[in-house]
């Protein structure tokens, strides 16, 4: 796709969005789709890969933490059976040994049926890997932003500013109140074959809903603030350091973060009001999860 100057972020949302500025980004190609179950497959067969869900923990990785749980594994979601507190994701969370991108519900779980869905129980690592491999990268936050907007410059979604045009269900997003009520309207429960909605303006499918995406950038509380002077138009940000993306205070605070877009079927608008191009979320290296996958892009100055 061509570069563009475009308005990344947004004010009206989340405060990790803000503010709101403009950002040069220069042209690049983009993976239309997340990467499947099917290409990853393909990709491991290729080269032997293990995926850090299926690599041994180092204890010290993960100071006072239960020794039971310390196997290799990933995070599965688990419904939950009424209505909880939404301030304590372990209601709905839970790590499961043994979970891993083909063993997506943990053990006895299996990828049948699921070979056009996104992979997921990606760590940022596994995804740079299979990129690599592809003889492609991951793209930056802003390159991501810009292909998710589709051409609609400060629009609330990635298809204008209606989350319903017409009442149509646009993305594979939460039906119902997150998390223990889903209405499956989409037809989905889980995650949905890539391109079972309709693409963006730039023919992407899967930008926001589905599954969340890694990107290369570190994480930022917010956007920078001097991004906002009418001077300075920020041109091919990325943010290389990991020293802002550290969480004090929380779990896992030692292991750098980057942000993740898009959303995924887990977003409810009564939770995570994130399958919006602007919407982003810190998640530390070494986790994979669920809802979490990939795309990749190979940029202009790379062919």
């Amino acid at each position: 796709m061509e570069g563009a100057t475009f308005l990344m972020g947004s004010d009206a949302f989340y405060a990790e969005e803000a503010p709101a500025h403009r950002v040069t980004v220069d042209g690049f190609w983009i993976d239309p789709r997340p990467v499947t179950v099917r290409e990853f497959r393909r990709f491991v067969a290729d080269t032997g890969y293990v995926t850090v869900a299926e690599r041994p923990l180092d204890p010290a990785d993960y100071p006072g933490a239960d020794p039971s749980l310390l196997k290799p594994g990933s995070l599965v979601f688990q419904k939950a059976p009424h209505r909880v507190s939404l301030r304590d994701y372990t209601q709905w969370w839970a790590y499961v040994p043994g979970a891993s991108w083909k063993a997506p519900g943990g053990p006895g779980s299996s990828l049948a049926g699921l070979d056009k869905h996104p992979v997921t129980h990606v760590a940022h690592e596994d995804a740079a890997a299979f990129a690599a491999w592809a003889g492609k990268t991951l793209p930056t936050e802003a390159e991501w932003e810009l292909a998710a907007r589709g051409g609609l410059d400060g629009a609330a979604f990635a298809w204008g500013d209606e989350e319903r045009p017409g009442g149509r269900l646009m993305a594979n997003h939460w039906q119902g109140e997150f998390p223990w009520e889903n209405r499956k309207a989409n037809g989905y429960e889980g995650t949905s074959p890539v391109g079972a909605f309709p693409p963006n303006g730039y023919g992407l499918y899967d930008m926001t809903g589905n599954v969340w995406e890694w990107t290369e950038d570190f994480f930022t509380p917010r956007h920078p603030g001097e991004a906002t002077k009418a001077c300075c138009v920020p041109v091919n940000p990325r943010v290389s350091s990991p020293e802002r993306s550290y969480a004090a205070g929380q779990p896992g605070a030692h292991i750098p973060r980057r942000v993740i877009k898009g959303g995924s079927h887990l977003c409810a608008p009564n939770y995570c009001l994130r399958y919006r191009p602007s919407a982003r979320q810190a998640q530390t290296v070494e986790t994979s999860t669920g809802h979490l996958g990939f795309r990749c892009v190979v940029r202009a100055g790379d062919r």
